[in-house]
């Protein structure tokens, strides 16, 4: 009887244990959610930092470098992507700090894992089609006036809009498909700014090349987008800032690679000396302007992978919009441009637009956290029961 007595209060005791261990374990999950929310926020806050700023000095320093008396295409589109070197730090850092992490991972978990032969085919298409947007961009810029460089370059929302229904099954919201009607008219007021126009004698040909490829690039990028966060889900399957860097540094060496051989190609490499020895602010001036276009352009892109990382592609679409008419604001400070009303109404419709597609994933993310509290509670009654 003594020993039934014993092995009650141990069951007892056993069970109280276990509920204050399911108690523990409750209450650490909202604290545990809260500190991923705020880090999610924080990262998403540094991405679009990133994006902004490294977008937006990239393109004044390739107009910088155009007005200065720079004329190679393929150097323009070198630029945009032989900054990557400058991650290698970055990836070293990762890959150390995810060893311990790679040793618990079991052979089912490793089987799971695309092959190297999937990854290298993967970083090698992206890393072309990299190099042909790029240099569609770099056209347009040689051959168009800023505010219709930019109108153009809005056309990126449109297109991205279509590539992520039909790829990603990207949901449209009213407050969705407001920010990217108010973030299009911002850029589209930029094209009746004659004020910041360049003075350039072009011939009709060279205009019609330029409007063409630049209309193509935003095409391909808008493309490019979907396909690398379609890749993110349905292809790496890993969350984490390893994949983001992969991503970045693998293709946009395979870019470099291509256009040293269209630099070569084309000829344009027995050119580079004399324009670097005619460029109007010197030698000096002219090496460091492309070295900070090449670091500002790998800036960019981090905050650009980041966000579809983190959101989606439209997101990071979205956000690289508002930069379109911050840069005619910006260039009023930096290369003393006039300013109009025009530039200032751009500016405040592409914050508004802003604005209504962060509340939109504001709203998004009060949701989600709904639905946890739900579970939250769900899991607390049935702890009570037992």
């Amino acid at each position: 009887m003594e020993m039934y007595q014993e092995q009650g209060v141990q069951t007892t005791g056993d069970k109280k244990e276990q509920s204050s261990h399911r108690d523990m374990d409750v209450t650490r999950q909202p604290q545990r959610s809260r500190f991923r929310e705020y880090k999610r926020w924080f990262l998403l806050s540094l991405y679009i930092v990133f994006l902004l700023v490294g977008q937006s000095a990239a393109t004044l320093l390739g107009n910088l470098y155009y007005d200065k008396g720079g004329n190679s295409k393929w150097m323009a589109t070198f630029v945009q992507s032989v900054g990557f070197p400058i991650l290698i730090p970055l990836l070293f850092y990762s890959f150390q700090r995810s060893k311990p992490r790679r040793n618990r991972l079991n052979t089912a978990a490793s089987k799971s894992k695309p092959s190297v032969f999937t990854f290298a085919l993967l970083y090698l298409a992206f890393g072309l089609l990299l190099t042909g947007d790029n240099l569609m961009y770099s056209y347009g810029l040689l051959y168009l006036p800023v505010s219709t460089y930019s109108l153009l370059c809005a056309t990126q929302l449109a297109f991205n809009a279509l590539f992520s229904y039909l790829l990603n099954s990207q949901k449209f919201t009213p407050l969705i498909f407001n920010s990217l009607v108010l973030l299009t008219l911002s850029a589209s007021l930029l094209a009746v700014n004659s004020d910041s126009e360049k003075s350039k004698d072009l011939s009709k040909t060279k205009y019609i090349i330029g409007f063409l490829c630049t209309l193509g690039a935003s095409a391909t990028y808008s493309l490019y987008l979907s396909l690398v966060q379609l890749s993110f889900e349905k292809v790496i399957k890993a969350e984490t800032f390893s994949s983001v860097l992969n991503m970045q540094f693998y293709p946009n060496f395979i870019s470099s690679c291509c256009c040293v051989v269209g630099l070569f190609a084309s000829g344009e490499w027995k050119t580079l000396n004399s324009e670097m020895k005619e460029y109007q602010t010197g030698r000096l001036s002219y090496i460091m302007t492309l070295v900070w276009t090449a670091v500002s352009w790998q800036i960019s892109t981090m905050g650009m992978l980041g966000l579809i990382f983190e959101v989606s592609s439209l997101f990071s679409n979205v956000i690289g919009t508002v930069s379109l008419p911050v840069v005619p604001i910006l260039s009023v400070f930096i290369f003393h441009d006039k300013i109009n009303g025009v530039k200032v109404v751009s500016l405040l419709l592409a914050l508004w637009g802003f604005i209504s597609y962060i509340y939109q994933h504001y709203l998004d993310d009060q949701k989600a956290k709904a639905a946890k509290r739900r579970s939250v509670e769900v899991l607390n009654s049935h702890v009570e029961i037992c």
